[in-house]
């Protein structure tokens, strides 16, 4: 396939890139070691692609969005109340879990140097092109495209976890070094205005047939969930409206298909990188003994699902032994490898577009509107339709739709219970040791060693 062949191609340019992407912190990074070497990487589009191709594997791999257990996917469902960690010393959830955080918290510390790291690649791609003379005009612009996407990602995650940030868009290592904390309402500005150059950069149809590039869909869905963020309604569902709206190319699937790599409902994903290879979601989440090893599916969450709801038996399994039943999240079933792929790690996918705009219709006051994209996952979820009526009533129901639709999933749970001002009623009474400063992780206390205008540091640590 030509998404793998590409896969394939950036591997062995790995120590190339070396000198150029790799980095412990976005402050550290200094002047490449061969100016020859940053030239030649645009000199060609297949190497200033690959070296894009290298961002998106180490967003797989590592940091912010990894399905592994380092990723926001386990760590904020254990933050939040959708699993339960282990008591290993060793298990990298449980300070998460029992919101015991500080400032020198190794995975903290890997959200905050990978993502800048990550950040830094995207600026250097941007320049080099921007000065590369090598490449057709719609060359550059599908590369730049892509690089605004990837910057304007890693900063909205970054602003979510961890508040006021420097927003980087550059590779000038000084001034980096230097940089200090934007407000977020200016860092919101930022993100925008990066995705909207992307909107004009990356074409509707998918580079790939797997959809593990980003097209112009996947940056109107990250633009609708940061509308909705920042409370902009009306923008938040004409942007899901751009992606709902084409129907030729989403559909919701069934539950079974739904996280499979040919899903229509799949807006964008990332490629596992190998052939065979599947997701490290299934991999982390999936456990056959018991007592589980690393975490498991919460009380809580299952007992909040309606006893018809179908995703309950889709996508959690049972594990028992004796007595003794637990549960993990099931929606990605391959944990081995297969003969060929069967799972990519999907970060936008069309349910959650359905219920933005619901979200954002019954703030706007179309009741009607909102009831209908609500419905649509309802009834996928084999749900009657919702008996909510006021607005309120429906916003309520939305939010509890997001619980059972997106959990284990990129920190959705944590993230809708921060923005609509629930924290601390729905986490305080069910986690020990919770306090309202909890809603935002510690500045590492290695970033503020090294550039004291990071601070102050967060309240609480």
């Amino acid at each position: 396939m030509k998404a793998l062949s590409k896969l394939k191609l950036y591997i062995p340019l790995t120590v190339l890139f070396n000198s150029l992407f790799s980095c412990d912190s976005f402050i550290e990074v200094g002047l490449p070691k061969s100016q020859l070497t940053t030239e030649a990487v645009f000199e060609d589009y297949n190497t200033a692609e690959a070296a894009l191709l290298n961002i998106y594997s180490g967003i797989r791999d590592r940091g912010i969005l990894t399905g592994t257990g380092q990723g926001i996917s386990n760590l904020l469902g254990n933050y939040a109340d959708e699993l339960v960690s282990s008591e290993s010393p060793t298990n990298s959830s449980l300070n998460f879990y029992k919101n015991s955080l500080m400032t020198t918290n190794t995975a903290v510390s890997g959200f905050w140097t990978v993502s800048y790291n990550q950040i830094y690649a995207a600026n250097a791609i941007l320049e080099g092109t921007h000065k590369s003379d090598k490449m057709t005009i719609e060359q550059k612009k599908q590369l730049q495209g892509e690089c605004y996407f990837i910057r304007a990602l890693l900063h909205f995650y970054l602003s979510e976890l961890f508040g006021s940030i420097p927003y980087i868009t550059d590779t000038d290592f000084r001034k980096n070094s230097k940089a200090t904390r934007m407000p977020l309402p200016l860092i919101y500005e930022n993100i925008e205005a990066d995705l909207q150059k992307a909107l004009t950069m990356i074409p509707s149809q998918y580079l790939e047939q797997e959809r593990v590039r980003p097209n112009a869909a996947a940056v109107q869905a990250l633009l609708a969930r940061i509308y909705l963020y920042n409370k902009a309604y009306g923008e938040a569902s004409n942007a899901a409206s751009a992606v709902l709206n084409q129907n030729q190319l989403y559909i919701l699937e069934t539950l079974n298909t739904a996280f499979l790599i040919s899903s229509k409902e799949t807006i964008w994903q990332l490629h596992a990188g190998t052939a065979g290879r599947n997701t490290s979601e299934a991999s982390y989440f999936t456990f056959t003994a018991i007592p589980p090893p690393q975490v498991y599916l919460s009380g809580t969450l299952l007992s909040s699902f309606d006893a018809a709801d179908l995703r309950r038996t889709a996508w959690i399994k049972a594990v028992t032994k004796n007595s003794a039943t637990f549960y993990h999240a099931f929606k990605y079933k391959e944990n081995n490898a297969t003969a060929v792929s069967k799972e990519y790690s999907i970060v936008f996918r069309l349910a959650e577009q359905f219920l933005i705009r619901a979200e954002s219709r019954a703030y706007q006051g179309d009741l009607i509107g909102a009831k209908e994209d609500l419905n649509k996952v309802r009834n996928r979820a084999g749900l009657t339709n919702t008996g909510a009526v006021s607005q309120q009533e429906i916003i309520e129901a939305v939010v509890h739709e997001r619980r059972h639709e997106l959990f284990t999933e990129q920190g959705h749970r944590f993230f809708d219970l921060k923005r609509t001002g629930k924290l601390d009623n729905v986490l305080g009474p069910i986690k020990m040791a919770w306090n309202t400063t909890n809603i935002l992780l510690p500045i590492p206390q290695s970033e503020l060693a090294t550039n004291p205008n990071l601070l102050p540091q967060n309240p609480g640590y």
